[in-house]
């Protein structure tokens, strides 16, 4: 299904799980991901909530439009969604990029949230993390999503996760190559992140009871940036999985889903 934008921009998102159910639980998510990347978690929810999934202008079925949009943006176009649904509270589930989206969503429309899960998440940015950035963005630029991914998946992804996958590396590899990522729509999804102030004075507006969930060898974003994150978010929780990278909906999938689970009941 679509939804318009306040802009006039297509917004793919899917609806599951459970119709008839009480709560909703909307995922939003990582960088180059689509709704298919909640596919090994959505089992642990689909028979007790509905479940929106949505890809973020630029990702997956959405619109690619022609200037880069912040994260206020992006918030408003999941209450779009939310909006068309007629779902006046939700759960609101982000990774990574999601988990930034899923930030202001909780400050600027705290009406609509009932909890707020974060995971993979930061409030600020370091030189360390800038660096890793800037890699993933001049891989991009000089040898296409092809050489990113090259790059990206070794900060993404724990030696664990290497060890025994469970989806191997190259059929990921192909599977991302095959849903065609395209270059100028991950460029301007970057750019919201160079662009994006530090947020954590903005996390002390959030009053919806959070979960923040980070993984123990997340190289991308250590732990002590999620727990600036807990810090500033007064009604919250900081869960550290051990020996995890930072793609927690392909690591530990079984241990991620009942630490939410437990959140949410």
């Amino acid at each position: 299904m679509f939804c318009k934008t306040s802009d006039n921009l297509n917004v793919y998102y899917e609806v599951q799980g459970n119709a008839a159910a009480s709560e909703t639980l909307v995922f939003l998510n990582g960088l180059t991901q689509s709704t298919a990347s909640w596919f090994f978690v959505l089992p642990f929810f689909k028979d007790k909530y509905k479940l929106v999934l949505l890809d973020l202008i630029f990702q997956g079925q959405s619109d690619k439009a022609e200037v880069w949009r912040d994260f206020d943006k992006h918030a408003r176009d999941v209450k779009s969604v939310l909006e068309q649904e007629k779902i006046s509270k939700a759960n609101i589930i982000g990774l990574s990029y999601g988990s930034l989206v899923a930030q202001h969503f909780a400050v600027n429309h705290p009406a609509l949230v009932h909890k707020l899960i974060l995971i993979s998440t930061f409030a600020h940015k370091t030189p360390y993390y800038d660096a890793i950035e800037l890699s993933w963005w001049r891989a991009l630029e000089f040898g296409g999503y092809n050489l990113m991914l090259d790059i990206m998946l070794p900060s993404v992804l724990s030696e664990g996760y290497f060890s025994n996958p469970i989806i191997p590396i190259q059929l990921m590899k192909e599977a991302r190559l095959d849903a065609q990522q395209n270059k100028q729509a991950i460029f301007h999804l970057m750019q919201a992140t160079k662009e994006r102030k530090d947020y954590r004075r903005d996390l002390e507006k959030i009053t919806a009871p959070t979960l923040v969930i980070q993984g123990e060898k997340d190289l991308l974003l250590p732990v002590h940036l999620a727990q600036e994150v807990h810090k500033h978010i007064k009604s919250s929780k900081l869960i550290v999985v051990s020996n995890a990278g930072h793609t927690l909906n392909l690591e530990h999938v079984p241990e991620v889903c009942g630490y939410i689970k437990e959140f949410l009941n």
